[in-house]
């Protein structure tokens, strides 16, 4: 079976296995994307409930049509200033494994941008310097339009973020 965006081995990873389309958004000045596969929907902010002695990036939890949520916030998870939020703020829903269970978790960012399908040729491995987020939560760079757009391995940043954080605010 191949891998889907956001789940290659980086140990042996080439642009063609990172090749797929991606959910775009930005978070300050910065453009990320995530592997759409991932992506279960977005959905507007709402009101999130939080929870108590969860960490910063934690922002809580939202009921989503009945089903409880727990919500990180990117900025936060990774260092940035927290900003107040705007209409443009939004909640991708996120699908990721966690030791065999499907789990749901929403993450907030500034804005969603576009889907793109990235080709494998347009994918550069991440430099090991210039950025706050760890290296091994980086798929690539892709290189779009005179830009450049953060690949994320969506399940490693929450995952090193601690999904047992997560797990108990769910």
């Amino acid at each position: 079976m191949k891998d889907q965006p956001g789940e290659a081995n980086r140990s042996e990873s080439s642009g063609a296995e990172r090749e797929g389309k991606y959910l775009t958004f930005s978070l300050g000045e910065e453009e990320y994307g995530i592997g759409i596969l991932k992506v279960k929907e977005i959905i507007g902010m709402m009101r999130i409930t939080p929870v108590p002695q969860a960490p910063d990036f934690i922002k809580g939890v939202i009921n989503l049509r009945g089903k409880v949520i727990p919500v990180i916030d990117l900025r936060l998870r990774f260092g940035m200033n927290e900003t107040g939020y705007t209409e443009r703020t939004c909640i991708v829903v996120v699908e990721i494994d966690n030791s065999g269970a499907k789990l749901h978790i929403g993450v907030v960012v500034d804005s969603v941008s576009e889907v793109l399908n990235i080709k494998g040729s347009d994918i550069e491995d991440p430099p090991s310097f210039g950025t706050t987020l760890s290296a091994e939560c980086i798929l690539g760079m892709a290189k779009t339009g005179g830009g450049v757009k953060i690949l994320l391995d969506i399940a490693r940043v929450l995952s090193n973020c601690g999904i047992g954080c997560i797990d108990k605010a769910a």
